[in-house]
């Protein structure tokens, strides 16, 4: 099983998922609350994360998502939804509100 390695700034906390794994199981790995999921449907906004490395790794974005960042102001194209997301190579992130 290929295993990936998600780093989560500003803790700097390297988390192994298996390839296609959902950032949602970021939660079950670590006693921390690394990513503040709420409604884990892409609705909420609780979860949005800055990707600093390994954008491609967590899948494209859909429209939905895309609109929903915007509504919520992440306009740099570098945001994601972390209840959107599946690990598909290494990636670095950082939750927005810790900006």
């Amino acid at each position: 099983m290929t295993m990936n390695k998600l780093t989560v700034l500003p803790t700097e906390t390297e988390i192994l998922l298996p390839a296609g794994c959902p950032l949602t199981e970021v939660e079950y790995e670590t006693p921390q609350r690394l990513i503040p999921f709420g409604c884990r449907s892409g609705s909420c906004g609780a979860c949005v994360i800055q990707v600093l490395e390994g954008f491609g790794s967590l899948g494209e974005p859909d429209d939905d998502e895309r609109d929903f960042l915007e509504d919520l102001g992440r306009t740099t194209g570098d945001h994601r939804l972390a209840c959107q997301c599946r690990l598909r190579g290494d990636a670095t992130i950082r939750v927005a509100d810790d900006i």
